[in-house]
Order: C-alpha cells, then sequence, then structure tokens
C-alpha cells in the first residue's frame, strides 16, 4: 500500500489531496484546503499554513509528498513571490514531518493526467474526476490541483513499493 499526499501551495487556500492504493488500484482518497483570512498579517498566515500542514502530515505519515513546484509570470512577480514563501513553509513541514518529497512542474501533472500540458482548470478537474470515478465536481480548484498532483506522485512511485 502506498500513499501519497498533493499539495497545491497559494496563500488563500493551500489544497490538499490523498491517494492511498497499491499497485494499479487506487483504494482512497481524500481533498481539502487550508484556508487563511486576507486580513490576517503574511507571517501570521503563513505559519497557520505551516502548521495545519504539519500536522496533517505528521498524522497521515505518507509515503510521499508532492508539491507543486512555483514558477513566476512575468507579468505577476509579486505573485510568484508570495507562492514561493508558501512553497517554502510547505516544504519545511514535509521536512519536519520526516518525509520523502519533491516537487513537480505543473506541466508535467497536466500531461500526465490529461494528455495535455496546457490544459486549463477545467479540464484537469474532469480528467482527475474521472480517473477517481468521482460523480461530483472538486471544488475548490485547489483541492483538485493537489488531487492532481497526489495521482501525480501515485503513478510515479507506485511500483517501488
Amino acid at each position: 500500500m502506498i500513499k501519497v499526499i498533493g499539495i497545491d501551495p497559494g496563500l488563500a487556500g493551500t489544497g490538499i489531496g490523498v491517494i492511498q492504493g497499491s499497485h494499479t488500484k487506487i483504494l482512497g482518497y481524500s481533498f481539502g484546503t487550508i484556508a487563511t483570512e486576507a486580513e490576517d498579517p503574511i507571517h501570521f498566515r503563513l505559519h497557520e499554513i505551516y502548521s495545519k500542514t504539519l500536522e496533517f502530515l505528521c498524522e497521515q505519515k505518507p509515503d510521499y509528498v508532492i508539491i507543486e513546484d512555483i514558477y513566476s509570470l512575468e507579468k505577476f512577480p509579486g505573485s510568484g513571490i508570495m507562492l514561493g514563501k508558501v512553497s517554502g513553509v510547505l516544504m519545511l513541514a514535509a521536512y519536519k514531518a520526516g518525509l520523502n518529497m519533491e516537487e513537480i512542474p505543473v506541466r508535467e501533472v497536466k500531461k500526465i493526467i490529461s494528455g495535455n500540458g496546457s490544459a486549463d482548470k477545467y479540464q484537469m478537474e474532469r480528467a482527475i474526476r474521472n480517473q477517481l470515478n468521482h460523480d461530483q465536481p472538486i471544488r475548490p480548484f485547489h483541492a483538485s490541483d493537489a488531487l492532481g498532483l497526489a495521482l501525480t506522485g501515485y503513478y510515479r512511485y507506485r511500483n517501488t513499493q
């Protein structure tokens, strides 16, 4: 049995997705988000994300943690810097929990999950839903993206167990 947790960094909402399975069969999954309040100071929000993620990772004890590799758009450099801060506290949480962690670029996840490295959020959500036989939309998109990361990690590492 292998358990992979995918994490989609976001300051307002960090997505968390969990995939459990054995070889080619997915036996269970769950998803959610860690939300922070916009009126709170940045350092407080980062601490909330860090502490809740660390607690969750210590409870779940996954085999792998996959975090979306952050990139910055030239048009919005401030967003890339902020996501880098969130990503940093997520990597620290995985390290403090003593877990194997890897960053995977979003284009790679899109290609593996949907077959299209340029898929939009709606295409990705439908592809993830189809692979999991989940009959309702997976919202928010941060949670769907996190499940995509977890699925990618699961497909990549399922044969190592």
